[in-house]
C-alpha cells in the first residue's frame, strides 16, 4: 500500500538544534562533503554527517559521548561545502550548548576546558591574554607541565606578554551582561 507522504525522522534533540540555531538537520541527506573537507574529521569518532542523522533520530546518547561535536574546529569547511546549506558547524555548537545546559559531561574535557579558560580570559580583560589563559587551562585540566618547554620558547620570542592589555574590557563587560540577561528572558520563556 503507498502512499503520498514523506516520513522525516525528528527527535526532541533535532528541535532543540533548531530552535537554539535554526538549524534543521533533517536537510542534510548524507552526502558526506562535510567530512570529506573537515580538517579533523580524522580525529572524529563519528562523521559530522554520521552526527547529523544521530540527532535527527534522537540518539541523544551517542550524540552526546561522542567526540565530533567537541573536536569541531568551528572552521566552516563543512559549511561551504554543504549543498543543503546547513551549517554543520553551528549544529556542532548547538550540541555543546545543549550538552552543558543538560548538565552532561564533554566527551572531551580538554577542549571545554579551553572554552572556559578563554571565555573567562576574554569576559574580564576584554581580549585575550594568552599568559593568562594559559595559567587557567593548566589550573582547570592540572596539566601543569604539558607544553611548558612551547611555552618557554614562546616567551622567550615575546610571543607571551607577562602585563595583560585590558583595552575595550568595559565593553566586553557590557556585551556578556546583555548575553545574560537575554539567556535568562530565553529560560523563563
Amino acid at each position: 500500500m503507498a502512499t503520498d507522504q514523506t516520513f522525516t525522522p525528528s527527535s526532541e534533540l533535532a528541535e532543540a538544534v533548531l530552535r537554539e540555531n535554526g538549524q534543521n538537520v533533517n536537510l542534510c541527506y548524507q552526502c558526506g562533503k562535510c567530512a570529506a573537507g573537515c580538517p579533523v574529521s580524522y580525529a572524529m569518532d563519528y562523521k559530522p554527517a554520521q552526527l547529523m542523522h544521530a540527532i535527527r533520530l534522537g540518539l541523544d546518547d551517542l550524540v552526546f559521548n561522542s567526540k565530533t561535536a567537541w573536536l569541531c574546529a568551528s572552521c566552516e569547511t563543512c559549511t561551504t561545502r554543504c549543498p543543503q546549506e546547513v551549517e554543520v558547524a553551528e549544529v556542532m555548537d548547538a550540541v555543546k550548548i545543549i550538552a552543558r545546559r543538560r548538565r552532561i559531561k564533554p566527551a572531551v574535557p580538554d577542549v571545554a576546558a579551553f572554552h572556559n579558560a578563554a571565555m573567562m580570559n576574554i569576559k574580564y580583560l576584554g581580549r585575550m591574554y594568552e599568559l593568562g589563559m594559559i595559567v587557567d587551562l593548566k589550573r582547570r585540566t592540572f596539566k601543569f607541565m604539558k607544553d611548558a618547554g612551547l611555552g618557554m620558547k614562546m616567551f622567550k620570542k615575546g610571543k607571551l606578554k607577562m602585563i595583560p592589555s585590558i583595552t575595550g574590557a568595559r565593553t566586553t563587560w557590557r556585551i556578556f551582561r546583555r548575553v545574560k540577561k537575554i539567556e535568562k528572558a530565553s529560560q523563563n520563556t
